[in-house]
């Protein structure tokens, strides 16, 4: 006998997802970890500049950001998602103290982080 029950929809079901990383390998696991969930498009920028421009060609649904990019960071990718309303989550190695005080109300993904906490973040992040 076959169960007839519907499978619950996967967390990121259709939406696109911002993924601003700038360490090629953690990229590549963030973005499989992304598509398990669900997530329909993965939008990857390796830089600021790169994220921003995705950002005036792309409204995803919600984005994960690493907080260090070489020699900058990526609050202004923040600043501009908040802008436009898209949820996110930080993402670092340096966990909450990585996270510039103005951002401590924001979701921080301390790396290295499994699917299952990834999962946790981003339903915090979409309310």
């Amino acid at each position: 006998m076959s169960d007839t029950r519907a499978s619950p929809p996967a967390l990121l079901a259709g939406l696109d997802v911002l993924l601003v990383e700038d360490e090629v390998v953690i990229a590549f696991m963030v973005e499989d970890m992304l598509m398990e969930l669900g997530c329909h498009l993965v939008l990857h920028a390796g830089t600021v500049d790169e994220a921003l421009a995705i950002l005036r060609q792309h409204r995803p649904q919600l984005a994960v950001l690493d907080v260090n990019m070489g020699d900058s960071t990526a609050y202004a990718v923040a600043e501009r998602l908040t802008e436009l309303t898209i949820p996110f989550v930080f993402a670092t190695g340096y966990g909450l103290q990585g996270v510039d005080p103005r951002w401590s109300a924001k979701t921080v993904l301390q790396k290295p982080f499994d699917a299952r906490v990834l999962a946790t973040a981003l339903r915090t992040a979409l309310g």
